[in-house]
């Protein structure tokens, strides 16, 4: 018997997360299913009960109460029937929100514990089960063990491929794309015990593991693995038993009990793989998986400590690579903040982050005169009127991208909002002839308005452009419209389907469109043709892609014949005059169109992406941009995998080397590039987990920036970076100042 608190006691009132009927109620149903045989009934009112107990990742107090309750009745029922039990109470106990078990409370929850272990070791042994439980069974065996490797429960997901880690150094989160694989032999050499191997004083329950082990055979090169997991085994699982021992204990269990056999051993070798190291992409040091797995786990150092330097052991394995250098071999740079200042390394600061001002709280603007509304619609138009296609991203926008990143240091969010502006979803530069450059954003919290920012100081030039009167629909897409008469017009699309053009310079509309036309604007790009016009290509979520002459609002010319549902859209000029415009669709394929032509069908100078070069199913493009070059502009492609490709249209094969994937540079990503002063081209790519990659292809060198934050979208004039999130904008140098 173990101390417990009273069912009768009217402490349970105290309590929050469960009741004393509740738990009576528990009992009584886990004594008759045990009596009378009749199954697993009490499951269903554990799995009700549990989702009291845990709040959010949150434990409420009553769980140190329930807890000896069911730990002592749950040991008494056969072993093969409690597992998902010992799983639920495995969570519970190692949550990282845990308030301090209180006084009254703690004698009897301290002496679950060990009966815990017991009971659910039995369980671990007791039948077989899919790979996945009994991963997740062991790790609960060794939460009530006290081993700090079981805090994986929370983090470790082999069935989804991916791995995620964080620093135990810098506490920056790492994710490894596709890490779980099925090695024939090890690509890592096994960890070592320590010697002498410290003993659990006591008696435990894990000697039958270390028996259950001993015929194991995982293939060639994996019996140093199996012996660490039997001498982890046999020694009890003693708390300062190194994590990568304890992975490998459970992966060796996996092994022995998961079902079918083949496909326990294949999950037992891809366990494995978490006894190696991973290279922290912001502080740039070696530390064991293991280590990166748990929640602050006690003595961890990187592989380097004390001796600065890294041996061939110490190295990462294959699945864990650190951030690649730059095709020539030149190795990354990486920045760090303090408050709103970037500094290098050695705290050398590099640059100020210039944040883009909002409006003053709840403002009223103006009301903004404008010529009669011209009508601008999908399907029918009057004269004056056009409407959307369908898009991601414009030439100067950055729309939605490929790519990561890497760097040192993250942005607290409160010291880079933008006042009053809840996100900013689409950029644009506006570099107007013989006036100031402006940067135009819009986003979900702009509640239809378009911001004029100046890029020198971030401050608004002007109240918001208020969008379309009486419908305040997000602003999708954007992108300046330079003409042949030297204006520089701002083009907009917004969630219905409706574009607006604006004359930054006055701040007024000069189209007015009137209803709603289906099919929002996700993309549009400017693009210029040999007659001398300066086209709007837009596109709708529903694969239409269409061109627009600004000058009667007109439809000229209509793309993508293949209706192909498109991500991203951009434009890239091929000679003096002429531009193309490429799209990526939503299955990875890129598609150029000429958009001089006006047969659809008719290819004119666009030539098509070398198949073989692009890979197919290798590199499904997910982005597009327009990168400038000395000679001629090339098109950058970007992958959910991180990895970033050059190409030159004119012939459609690749141009030099790729931009190879690192760690945390796979998901959902933004592209833009720019000419910096001293006529080096850069293309700024940044991923969903908040970082940056500043590449400069001709050199293969990288710089890596964290921001903390997910950038929504990016864009650049000359040496200046902005960046788009979802609270606000601003301009981060990319050369120091």
């Amino acid at each position: 018997m173990i101390p417990k608190l009273p069912l009768h006691s009217p402490r349970w009132r105290d309590l929050d997360g469960v009741t004393a009927e509740e738990v009576r109620a528990l009992l009584a149903g886990m004594a008759s299913g045990d009596a009378t045989g009749s199954g697993d009934a009490w499951s269903r009112t554990w799995k009700d009960l549990a989702g009291g107990l845990v709040d959010d990742g949150t434990v409420l107090d009553g769980a140190y109460a329930a807890l000896p309750h069911l730990v002592e009745a749950a040991a008494a029922l056969p072993p093969d029937r409690t597992a998902d039990l010992w799983v639920d109470l495995g969570i519970i106990v190692t949550a990282e929100d845990r308030p301090p078990v209180p006084d009254d409370l703690a004698a009897g929850f301290d002496a679950a514990l060990p009966l815990a272990e017991q009971a659910a070791v039995r369980s671990l042994l007791a039948a077989d089960a899919p790979a996945e439980d009994r991963t997740s069974l062991a790790l609960s065996c060794l939460a009530f063990a006290g081993h700090h490797i079981a805090t994986a429960l929370w983090s470790l997901r082999p069935q989804d491929g991916y791995l995620s880690l964080c620093c135990p150094g810098c506490e920056s989160d790492t994710e490894i794309p596709d890490f779980f694989t099925d090695p024939v032999r090890p690509p890592l050499d096994a960890p070592r015990l320590p010697e002498p191997a410290r003993d659990r004083p006591g008696t435990h329950p894990w000697g039958a593991v270390a028996t259950a082990l001993r015929e194991e055979d995982l293939g060639e090169g994996w019996e140093p693995f199996l012996r660490v997991a039997r001498d982890t085994a046999a020694a009890g699982v003693h708390p300062a038993t190194p994590g990568r021992a304890a992975l490998c204990l459970v992966a060796a269990v996996v092994a022995a009990k998961g079902t079918p056999r083949e496909a326990g051993r294949r999950r037992a070798r891809e366990l494995m793989l978490l006894t190696g190291y991973f290279s922290c992409w912001d502080c740039e040091r070696t530390w064991t998986i293991a280590d990166g797995l748990a929640e602050h786990p006690d003595g961890a150092h990187p592989r380097d400590h004390g001796t600065g330097q890294r041996t061939d052991a110490d190295r990462p394995a294959p699945t864990a690579t650190p951030a690649a250098a730059g095709p020539t071999g030149a190795l990354p740079t990486r920045l760090r903040r303090e408050g709103r200042a970037l500094l290098t390394a050695d705290g050398t600061a590099w640059a100020h982050l210039t944040v883009f001002s909002g409006p003053a709280p709840d403002p009223v603007p103006d009301p903004v005169p404008g010529p009669t509304a011209e009508s601008i619609s999908t399907d029918s138009f009057s004269a004056g009127s056009f409407s959307a296609g369908s898009f991601d991203a414009g030439s100067t926008s950055a729309g939605s991208f490929d790519a990561g990143s890497t760097s040192t240091g993250s942005f607290d969010a409160d010291s880079i909002s933008t006042g009053s502006i809840r996100g900013v979803d689409s950029l644009t530069v506006l570099a107007r002839p013989g006036q100031p450059v402006l940067v135009a954003g819009a986003g979900a919290g702009a509640g239809g308005a378009v911001f004029l920012w100046d890029p020198a100081d971030g401050g608004l030039v002007r109240d918001p452009l208020p969008g379309r009167p009486g419908c305040p629909d997000r602003v999708r897409s954007m992108t300046a419209l330079p003409l042949p008469d030297g204006r520089v017009l701002l083009a907009t699309g917004d969630e219905t389907g409706t574009i607006v053009l604006w004359d930054p310079a006055t701040g007024r509309p000069v189209r007015e469109p009137a209803g709603n036309p289906p099919g929002e604007v996700v993309g549009m790009c400017a693009a210029t043709v040999p007659d001398g016009r300066t086209l709007l290509v837009t596109a709708t979520s529903r694969g239409a892609v269409r061109s627009w002459d600004p000058a009667t609002g007109e439809a000229v010319g209509r793309l993508n014949p293949y209706g192909s549902p498109i991500r991203s859209i951009t434009a890239v000029p091929v000679s003096a005059g002429h531009t193309l415009v490429v799209a990526a669709d939503t299955g990875g394929g890129v598609h150029v169109w000429d958009p001089a032509v006006d047969d659809p069908w008719s290819r004119g100078v666009a030539v098509q992406l070398n198949g073989r070069a692009l890979g197919g199913a290798v590199h499904r493009v997910a982005a597009v941009a327009a990168v400038p070059a000395p000679d001629r502009a090339l098109l950058a492609t970007g992958d959910d995998q991180g990895v970033v490709r050059l190409w030159d249209l004119a012939t459609g094969d690749p141009a030099g080397d790729a931009l190879p994937a690192s760690t945390g540079t796979a998901g959902l990503q933004v592209m833009t590039a720019t000419a910096l002063p001293d006529g080096r081209r850069v293309l700024a790519v940044g991923s969903g987990l908040g970082r940056l990659r500043v590449w400069e292809p001709a050199t293969g060198t990288v710089q890596h920036i964290a921001l903390g934050l997910a950038p929504t979208c990016l864009a650049a004039t000359g040496p200046d970076l902005i960046v788009g999130h979802d609270r606000g904008a601003f301009t981060l140098p990319l050369t120091g100042r």
